[in-house]
C-alpha cells in the first residue's frame, strides 16, 4: 500500500504544480493590472504559463502530428496512423500515405521503451515517409494496462518484435533505436532458429547497448553500482487509484524524468529561465523551439517493473546479449544463427547514453554472417539524439541507411533470379 501512496503522492505534487502555474497565470493576467507599471505581473504570468504547460505535459501522450507527405508527383498526400496489430502492451502502427503507390522500401522502426512515447521518433518517421512504407512499435503506458493482462519483460518484448516481423514479411527492413537494439538483434536470432523465412532483409541498430561494458557511461555506471534489491525497494512503485493499471508494479515515468533532468540540470534550468523571459516579453510561441522540444521530452510513460528490472539485470549486469546466452521463452537464442540478414551499426562520436563501441559489439557476435553483409558508421560530432532525429540523421545517416537497404535488396533479388 505504501507504494501506491508514494505513486499518488508524486502525482499529487505534479498536479499541485500544474494548478499553481495555472493560478499564477490567471491571477497575474487580470486586465486591471494593466494600470500598474510593474513588470512583476508579466513575470508572474510568464512563470505561471511555463509552469502549467511543463507539468501538464507530463501526463499527456503527444500526437503524431503527421498529417500529409509530399510524394514524387509533387502533391500532398494525406497520412493516417492506423493500428495494424493491437496487443495489450504495444501496438504495431502503420503510417498510411493515401493515394500514393506503395513504396518498395518497407521499414519497421522499433521505438525505445525507456520512459518516452514512440512519438520521440516523430522526426525520424517524417524523414522516412517520402521514400518508404513505415511501421512503428507503439508501446503503451503501463499505468493504463490492467493487472489482469499479466507481465511484460524483456522476453515478452522480444516475442512482440518477432511477431511483428513475421506479420510484415521477409522483405522488411528493421531499424532499432537505442534501448531496443539488443532485443531487436535477439528477435532476429530467435526467428533465425524458429522461422528463418520470417527474418527481415536488413537490420540497422542505432546507438544501442549490445555490450554495455564496451564503453562506460553514466548509465552503465549506475547499472553497475546499484543492486537489484535497491532498485526494487526504492524505485519500483504501484500504480495509484487514478488509472486502469491500479496495483501494477511499475518504474514511474516521473521518476525516470527526474533522472533525465538531473543529468543536465544546469542546462534545463537555463532553458526554462530563458523561456520565462521570452514569454514575459511576448517573444514565445506555442510551437517555438523550447515548447517543441519539451512538449515531447516531458511526456513520460511508466514501464512495467519486470521489464525495467530484467533490462537492468539481464542486459546491463549479466550481459546476456553481449555474451550470447540470452534465453527467450525457454529457448536459447544464438546470434551466430543469423546468416542472411544484412546488419548495419550506427553510433555517435559524442553519445553519452550508448557510447561508441557498445553497439558495434553486435558485429563480433554475428559469427555466421559474412563480412560483406556487415556495415558500421560512426557519426563524427554527433550525440545520442542526433544520430536518429537530429541534423546528423537528416544529412548523413538517413541517406546511408537507405543506401544500405537498397544495396541489400538488389543482392537478394539477384540471388532469387539465379536460383
Amino acid at each position: 500500500m505504501r507504494y501506491m501512496m508514494t505513486y499518488d503522492l508524486m502525482e499529487t505534487i505534479r498536479n499541485t504544480n500544474q494548478w499553481a502555474g495555472a493560478s499564477a497565470q490567471a491571477l497575474a493576467s487580470y486586465p486591471i493590472w494593466g494600470i500598474v507599471p510593474n513588470p512583476a505581473f508579466k513575470m508572474m504570468a510568464a512563470w505561471g504559463e511555463v509552469t502549467e504547460r511543463t507539468f501538464s505535459r507530463m501526463v499527456a501522450k503527444p500526437d503524431w502530428g503527421i498529417d500529409a507527405v509530399v510524394a514524387s508527383d509533387g502533391r500532398d498526400h494525406i497520412v493516417s496512423v492506423d493500428a495494424e496489430l493491437k496487443r495489450p502492451f504495444g501496438d504495431l502502427l502503420r503510417f498510411n500515405v493515401h493515394g500514393r503507390p506503395d513504396k518498395k522500401r518497407r521499414i519497421l522502426l522499433v521505438a525505445p521503451m525507456s520512459g518516452h512515447y514512440a512519438t520521440l521518433l516523430r522526426s525520424t518517421v517524417q524523414s522516412l515517409l517520402p521514400d518508404a512504407e513505415v511501421w512503428i512499435t507503439d508501446w503503451h503506458n503501463a499505468r493504463d494496462i490492467p493487472v489482469s493482462e499479466g507481465k511484460f519483460d524483456v522476453e515478452d518484448y522480444t516475442l512482440y518484435l518477432s511477431d511483428f516481423m513475421k506479420h510484415l514479411g521477409p522483405d522488411l527492413n528493421v531499424i532499432a533505436v537505442c534501448q531496443p537494439a539488443p532485443l531487436a538483434l535477439a528477435a532476429t536470432a530467435y526467428l533465425a532458429a524458429a522461422d528463418p523465412k520470417a527474418q527481415p532483409r536488413t537490420l540497422t541498430l542505432i546507438g544501442g547497448p549490445i555490450d554495455p561494458d564496451a564503453a562506460p557511461t553514466d548509465v552503465t555506471d549506475f547499472g553497475s553500482r546499484v543492486t537489484m534489491g535497491q532498485l526494487e525497494q526504492f524505485i519500483i512503485q504501484r500504480v495509484g487509484f487514478n488509472y486502469a493499471g491500479v496495483g501494477r508494479m511499475v518504474y514511474p515515468g516521473l521518476l525516470q524524468l527526474a533522472s533525465f533532468m538531473s543529468m543536465n540540470s544546469e542546462t534545463h534550468a537555463a532553458a526554462f529561465t530563458d523561456q520565462i523571459m521570452r514569454v514575459s516579453k511576448g517573444q514565445s510561441g506555442d510551437h517555438d523551439k523550447h515548447n517543441k522540444f519539451y512538449d515531447e521530452y516531458l511526456a513520460v510513460m511508466d514501464m512495467t517493473a519486470e521489464f525495467y528490472l530484467s533490462t537492468v539485470e539481464r542486459i546491463f549486469k549479466n550481459r546476456e546479449i553481449a555474451e550470447n546466452r540470452f534465453v527467450v521463452d525457454g529457448r536459447e537464442v544464438d546470434i551466430g544463427a543469423i546468416t542472411d540478414v544484412a546488419v548495419k551499426i550506427v553510433e555517435g562520436e559524442r553519445d553519452d547514453i550508448s557510447a561508441p563501441g557498445q553497439c558495434l559489439a553486435a558485429l563480433d557476435l554475428l559469427t555466421g554472417l559474412p563480412d560483406a553483409k556487415k556495415a558500421a558508421h560512426l557519426e563524427a560530432g554527433a550525440g545520442h539524439y542526433g544520430i536518429f532525429a537530429g541534423k546528423s540523421w537528416r544529412n548523413n545517416i538517413r541517406p546511408l541507411v537507405l543506401d544500405f537497404i537498397d544495396s541489400n535488396a538488389k543482392k537478394r533479388t539477384r540471388r532469387k533470379a539465379t536460383a
